[in-house]
């Protein structure tokens, strides 16, 4: 897989955006805060449980339909809430949604997808902070699967997809078979208002 860094040009990591002494604080704090829970997903027409845990945390009024399933949001807990200026800063935009993941092992995993749902609008801005240990995260090109490519998410590290990455691309994590620490992700998006 290409690993280079014009891969794709709105999609862009920033290796050390926290560093590692504040990487850790924020990681102990968000496994003590956040109330994790199996969100059950319908894939293949049944239902089946997430292959992690997840939170889904916002506003008032920033509830998400995902995989046929509607989540409405948890508060902030106070860890989230003191990095939300700095996400918004680093992202351009003013996020008030996080969908935050916990991947116990190299077993739990994501699928093939795009964070392409109606509530993010045509071209949102996702911020993804990776917390703990380092995951493979690939990319395959939604109508030229063969352009692949791949990114490895440390610790503290920070991707920003804009533009049309949703649109142009899915992403996932596979599953490893090598030992690997527990990773929370932090997957920052705006969720619009409902029009209707």
């Amino acid at each position: 897989m290409n690993n280079s860094a014009g891969a794709i040009p709105e999609a862009t990591l920033f290796p050390d955006w926290l560093q590692a002494d504040e990487a850790d604080a924020l990681l102990a704090a968000l496994l003590a805060q956040v109330p994790w829970e199996v969100h059950r997903i319908r894939m293949f027409g049944r239902w089946v449980d997430s292959p992690r845990l997840s939170c889904w945390i916002g506003d008032p009024g920033t509830g998400y339909v995902y995989s046929g399933a509607r989540f409405e949001p948890r508060p902030w807990p106070p860890a989230l809430q003191a990095l939300r200026a700095r996400i918004d800063a680093a992202a351009g935009v003013a996020m008030n949604s996080v969908l935050a993941n916990l991947y116990r092992d190299g077993r739990d995993a994501m699928g093939w997808h795009s964070d392409d749902e109606p509530e993010l609008g045509p071209r949102p801005v996702i911020a993804s902070l990776s917390l703990g240990g380092t995951r493979r995260f690939v990319f395959k090109h939604r109508r030229e699967p063969a352009r692949k490519f791949e990114r490895l998410l440390e610790h503290g590290s920070l991707l920003l997809m804009t533009g049309d990455t949703q649109a142009d691309w899915k992403h996932a994590l596979p599953r490893t078979a090598r030992p690997v620490p527990a990773r929370v992700n932090l997957t920052f998006r705006r969720i619009l208002p409902r029009t209707r």
